[in-house]
């Protein structure tokens, strides 16, 4: 994936005013994305808030109502064949054939997108996802976590200069989620741009960069911790026995926008700081204690979506 001509601007994606419609509800509502080349971004945001709608944009499987601009140097509207075959697509549902083994499909794959070397290539793609053992075995006989390895290896088998993935790793244990990551990261380090939806936060921690989108509109944008900063969130962590059992309470007070019991601790959190100190006031004593921590980024997303109106409401 290396040798390739420098895109303009360094942006693999370039896109601006993105809108789409179906029947009478505006699912992307001008959304404008920039992502550097070699670069992760993190795609997150409640269900049904237009993340895969626009996913498919991007691609070249749906066409815009509106808007414009280029992925991987090509127009996102003109060039749209041009860019899918220069961009490898995960989607959420597993869709590849259960009844071929592992080196059927790719081997499928690898004739579907016209590829010299096509046994080269696919005992390369197993060898690097760690599937070489198991190419004999059904795809549906797979395990979550190994069906996700195989879909990644078909998505990666036609060298794409751009990965979308959406939500790739639902539902899949966080050893196999770890190691699924740890090769998402190797390929970043060879020039592949990585755009991926997902509900975890860990794994939003994981990206380069973050990207918030809540019913349609894009609402946030930086590293993690640029969105945290920009929150302005004030954050108190509650300890002692029966902390928890506090939740109610303090919900209900005035300038607390969120009480979240995380195990044997309580986060209490809003953005007046003086309106939460005197929230928390009563219950600094015996066997309570509190202190202000930087608020993590299930705190920030939580509060947006709180923010954020349901375009399907």
């Amino acid at each position: 994936m290396s040798g390739r001509p420098a895109l303009p601007g360094g942006l693999a994606i370039d896109v601006h005013g993105l809108n789409k419609t179906f029947g009478d509800k505006r699912v992307v509502k001008d959304v404008d994305i920039q992502v550097p080349e070699g670069r992760i971004c993190g795609f997150l945001g409640p269900n049904g808030s237009g993340k895969t709608t626009t996913l498919r944009m991007l691609c070249g499987l749906l066409t815009p109502d509106s808007g414009s601009g280029t992925c991987l140097g090509l127009d996102l509207i003109k060039d749209a064949h041009e860019i899918k075959l220069a961009t490898g697509y995960m989607t959420q549902k597993f869709s590849l054939y259960e009844d071929l083994t592992i080196a059927e499909n790719l081997m499928f794959s690898a004739r579907v997108h016209g590829l010299d070397r096509r046994k080269a290539r696919v005992d390369q793609a197993l060898e690097r996802l760690g599937l070489t053992e198991r190419r004999d075995q059904l795809a549906g006989t797979l395990s979550g976590g190994w069906k996700q390895r195989m879909a990644l290896a078909t998505a990666t088998l036609h060298e794409p200069r751009l990965l979308l993935l959406d939500e790739p790793t639902a539902g899949v244990d966080p050893k196999a989620r770890r190691t699924f990551w740890d090769e998402i990261h190797a390929l970043s380090a060879e020039g592949l741009t990585v755009l991926v939806s997902t509900h975890y936060m860990d794994e939003a921690e994981r990206c380069h960069e973050i990207a918030y989108i809540a019913y349609g509109e894009l609402i946030a944008r930086g590293t993690a911790g640029e969105v945290i900063a920009g929150s302005h969130l004030v954050t108190f962590n509650g300890e002692g026995e029966g902390v928890d059992r506090l939740a109610k309470a303090l919900a209900a007070a005035p300038g607390v926008e969120m009480v979240a019991p995380f195990g044997a601790t309580l986060h209490v959190s809003g953005i007046d700081r003086a309106a939460l100190e005197a929230a928390i006031a009563p219950y600094r004593r015996a066997p309570f204690r509190w202190t202000e921590v930087e608020p993590t980024l299930e705190d920030v997303f939580i509060r947006l979506m709180d923010q954020s109106q349901d375009n399907f409401r």
